[in-house]
Parts: structure tokens; C-alpha cells; sequence
């Protein structure tokens, strides 16, 4: 069994897949993301499974892939935005955090989100109202972001390579190459 040498959390529009990339890149290992999980198990993109199944149904496909994540990937992870809503992820991560792992919470302002999200169809939870949506998500999911993570770095106005440099010089020794 392996553990992710890091996990990003983050709502969406927080940079957590160009990030991730990056990092893994970086750190010369793979990048794994839930939401690319669920939709290669059902063969179905996110949007579709909202529509379709409901978002009870793709929370729990979520939460198995998460769980899948982080007992078999040893990258980095990146977790779907609304992955933190689920109790027994939240578990997981706390635990990995307490087992010496490094869970990044990516946060982004309301501006910086907005702007980077647009009026993106593959983001069904935003739903009709995009702006309020994004911002009621935010101000809800904060404390739950802020409950599994042991690293909080803002993204908002910010490049890519100047978020990966403070994550890759906030990784503990040792964690930086396998």
C-alpha cells in the first residue's frame, strides 16, 4: 500500500489540476485526479452523472474514488472541489494529514474563481446562478477545507509557478523525490 506523496483540495477554479500537473512534474511522479476517476469507471463525464444519477449517486462514486486515491496512488492527488463534503473523506484526509501527509487546501477568492470558471457547462453544481452558487460555496465548503488540510495557500491572482514553488518548498524533507 502506498500513500500520495501530496493531496490538493480546493473549490473549483482553485488551480488544483493545473497545479497538480506542475507539481507532479515536478516532483517526477504521476498526477491523479478523483473526478478523471469516476468519469473513466462510469464512462460518463461529471455533468452527465448530476443529470442522470443525481448528486448523491457521484457523491458516493466520488468518495470511493478518494478513498481508492489514497490507498494506491503515491503522486499527487488532486480531489474533486465538493470531495470535502463527505464525512468519511474528511476522515481519510485528517488521518493521512496526522500520518505526516500533506494535504494543500488551494484557495481562491470569489473575483479569481469567477473569472476563471466563466459560465463552464462541465461544472453542474454551479447551476444556473454561477456567481452566487460559487460564492455560497466557498463561505460553506471553507471550514470543511480548512478541517483536512495541513497547508492553506491562496491562488487567487496568483501564477501557477509561484503557487507550486511555496508547495514544493513547504514539503517536508524527503517528500520532494522518490
Amino acid at each position: 500500500m502506498s500513500t500520495p506523496l501530496l493531496v490538493l483540495v480546493g473549490p473549483p477554479a482553485s488551480g488544483k489540476t493545473t497545479v497538480g500537473t506542475a507539481l507532479a512534474e515536478a516532483l517526477g511522479t504521476g498526477f491523479r485526479d478523483t473526478d478523471q476517476d469516476v468519469e473513466f469507471s462510469t464512462g460518463s463525464s461529471i455533468a452527465d452523472l448530476f443529470v442522470t444519477e443525481g448528486e448523491p449517486h457521484f457523491r458516493a462514486l466520488e468518495e470511493q474514488a478518494v478513498a481508492a486515491g489514497l490507498a494506491q496512488h503515491d503522486g499527487v492527488l488532486a480531489l474533486g472541489g465538493g470531495a470535502v463534503t463527505s464525512a468519511a473523506t474528511r476522515e481519510l484526509l485528517v488521518s493521512y494529514g496526522r500520518a505526516g501527509g500533506t494535504v494543500v487546501w488551494l484557495d481562491v477568492d470569489l473575483p479569481s474563481a469567477a473569472k476563471r470558471v466563466g459560465l463552464s457547462r462541465d461544472r453542474p453544481i454551479l447551476g444556473v446562478n454561477p456567481r452566487a452558487m460559487l460564492r455560497h460555496m466557498l463561505e460553506t465548503r471553507a471550514p470543511l477545507y480548512a478541517e483536512v488540510a495541513t497547508l492553506t495557500l491562496q491562488t487567487g491572482g496568483r501564477r501557477p509557478e509561484a503557487v507550486v514553488a511555496e508547495v514544493l518548498a513547504a514539503l517536508p524533507a524527503g517528500r520532494t523525490g522518490r
